[in-house]
């Protein structure tokens, strides 16, 4: 058993599909916070028979309409800092990562090595890299915003292109040649 099925067990998880200009995406709440925003086609975390379908604003659907409402202005470029609660399944060192995530500022990336030193483990960048992919709230916890140490994208969940439209979106340079 997993660590997110086994963290799922005590909560009731609700999901909703979102239309973004990048795709469809997954929204999965608890009655605590936001768990996991994934395009549709990369999945999510195993939280298997846990999570209920959920209406926009039915029973459970409170964070996952609040999340929609703010993501819906961050893809029309009004909101730069997501004020939502969130509710990770992960692990210890996977949340200390996440959390430094949410520290990179809108329009700007850090490398792989910045994100190490910024918690306190300079030679740990593969294992923030690692962390970083299997990050459950995408968008919003900003995984996105980290890049090769050469200036040039280099690992998302999501794809690259959706990676380099959401750089673009916040005004972020990188060394990338156009994707899309």
């Amino acid at each position: 058993m997993t660590t997110a099925t086994k963290q799922a067990k005590s909560r009731t998880l609700y999901q909703l599909r979102y239309e973004t200009p990048l795709g469809t995406y997954i929204l999965v709440s608890s009655d605590s916070g936001l768990a996991c925003v994934k395009p549709e086609d990369q999945g999510f975390p195993d939280l298997g028979r846990w999570v209920k379908e959920s209406g926009e604003f039915g029973e459970g659907g409170v964070h996952n309409a609040e999340t929609a409402r703010q993501l819906d202005a961050y893809f029309a470029g009004e909101l730069k800092d997501f004020d939502i609660p969130l509710d990770m399944i992960g692990t210890d060192f996977q949340k200390i990562v996440w959390k430094q995530l949410t520290a990179i500022p809108y329009g700007e990336t850090w490398s792989y090595g910045e994100m190490a030193a910024a918690i306190g483990k300079p030679t740990a960048s593969r294992a923030v890299g690692h962390a970083n992919g299997q990050n459950p709230i995408s968008i919003i916890v900003p995984c996105h915003r980290v890049i090769g140490s050469n200036g040039r994208l280099v690992g998302y969940g999501g794809g690259l292109p959706r990676k380099q439209a959401l750089l673009a979106l916040e005004g972020a340079s990188t060394q990338q040649q156009p994707l899309l």
